[in-house]
């Protein structure tokens, strides 16, 4: 008789609910809406700082807003489309350094460390990301994940 090997389960982790008055899950104090929420509904056009856009994009990442990633992703390294891990909740993000990125420059980086949970397990990821302008607006292009 063979044993058949199986892969284990990933559990579903569903994204948290996420309104207009919660804390932005970006870490900045403010109200969701009133934060990453108005560049993800487009009602405050672009963000102005590539930091403002790192934090933006962790926050699509929390409530799983594809199309805003796609739509700051730079035309060059973006990806047909976002592979978000039903394992994984995004807990936590702190801004360790960001340099240029600002209304007078065309690139920027941006240093962070993102904290999520992954099948129960607490962990985290850094990376040195870069930023662009494109068409006027900051694009995220790529970046280095950090031990």
């Amino acid at each position: 008789m063979s044993r058949r090997k199986t892969r284990p389960r990933t559990t579903s982790v569903a994204a948290p609910a996420v309104t207009a008055a919660s804390p932005c899950p970006c870490g900045l104090d403010a109200p969701y809406g009133a934060c990453c929420g108005r560049f993800h509904a487009g009602t405050a056009g672009t963000a102005p700082t590539a930091e403002l856009l790192m934090r933006s994009r962790y926050s699509a990442f929390v409530v799983r807003d594809e199309a805003y990633l796609l739509r700051t992703w730079a035309p060059e390294t973006r990806p047909g489309e976002v592979d978000f891990d039903p394992g994984t909740r995004w807990t936590g993000l702190e801004i360790e350094e960001a340099t240029e990125g600002t209304a007078f420059h065309q690139h920027g980086t941006v240093s962070f460390t993102a904290r999520y949970v992954h099948d129960g397990e607490p962990g985290a990821m850094s990376e040195r990301s870069r930023f662009a302008r494109h068409e006027g607006a900051w694009v995220y292009v790529d970046g280095d994940v950090t031990p």
